[in-house]
């Protein structure tokens, strides 16, 4: 075996950098460890500074960096920005800088809703900057281009998962204040925009009722994210079953409370949570 091909061959085993504004993309991650639980993750949460939703394009860009440069340093053999926000405004900037792959949870989203509507009408609920961006719009598009779409920020929902308030009746009162319009327009799919929205997944189904379909971006990304690794020989062959035993959480502030919140979704239990200073990155 050369000398290239072996160093192939142990960057299989190399784990994958999932990221986040903070608990959200533990919906990515658990997406990942039941479509290929071979595989090892490091998953940071940027705790300090969610939300991302209300942040300019250039600061995502800045904390994108960061996060992927910190992930790097634990030698990952790919990375999932498993955030909305940032990959609609960062990951078309951070990808040629970077010479791993880097995945976003948008496109995938985004074909998904295009291929299971029936009436063209899409709704997509997301945080200010992913509206404002027009990405989903845009992807939607390139595979329906007939399609309507409508977007609607939803700025509270972030906060609201983040302080663990999944079925208050605050929360249930606020998600029936954004979801109103988006009914009243007829749509049969609706994408949650944001990784922490799949947490509110009961609420949201109970108010939109059982026929509109709606789509979870982080199933289909980690869909992706298996034949991208397959693709490229990246993928864990089982020679190493690590069965969650491996996978590492960072976050950049209250590691107890993120701790927590991931032992209550996630299929693995979490013995630790690092805190990291990632300015430093």
């Amino acid at each position: 075996m050369t000398d290239k091909l072996k160093e192939k061959e142990e960057f299989r085993y190399a784990p994958i950098g999932v990221f986040d504004s903070g608990v959200g993309g533990l919906t990515v991650a658990r997406e990942i460890m039941r479509q290929i639980p071979k595989e090892r993750i490091i998953y940071f949460g940027d705790t300090a500074r969610v939300p991302y939703g209300s942040k300019s394009k250039e600061t995502i860009i800045r904390f994108s960096r960061q996060i992927i440069r910190f992930l790097q340093s634990k030698g990952v053999k790919a990375i999932v920005i498993a955030c909305n926000t940032a990959s609609a405004l960062a990951l078309e900037t951070v990808q040629p800088e970077f010479d791993i792959p880097i995945l976003g949870v948008v496109k995938a989203g985004a074909k998904e809703a295009a291929k299971v509507t029936k009436n063209g009408k899409i709704g997509v609920i997301a945080t200010e900057s992913t509206i404002e961006s027009q990405l989903y719009t845009k992807e939607i598009h390139s595979h329906k281009p007939n399609a309507q779409v409508l977007g609607k920020p939803c700025p509270l929902f972030v906060p609201l998962v983040e302080e663990g308030w999944l079925k208050d009746p605050v929360t249930v009162e606020v998600a029936n204040r954004y979801l109103e319009p988006l009914l009243e327009s007829g749509i049969d799919t609706l994408i949650m925009g944001c990784t922490h929205y799949p947490l509110l997944r009961s609420t949201l189904r109970q108010i939109m009722g059982e026929k509109v379909n709606l789509v979870n971006p982080a199933y289909e990304t980690a869909r992706e994210l298996k034949s991208l690794l397959e693709r490229n020989g990246l993928n864990n062959d089982g020679k190493q079953n690590y069965e969650g035993a491996m996978h590492e959480f960072y976050v950049s502030d209250a590691a107890n409370k993120f701790k927590n919140f991931a032992n209550s979704i996630l299929p693995y239990g979490v013995d630790t949570t690092q805190l990291i200073h990632i300015e430093d990155y």
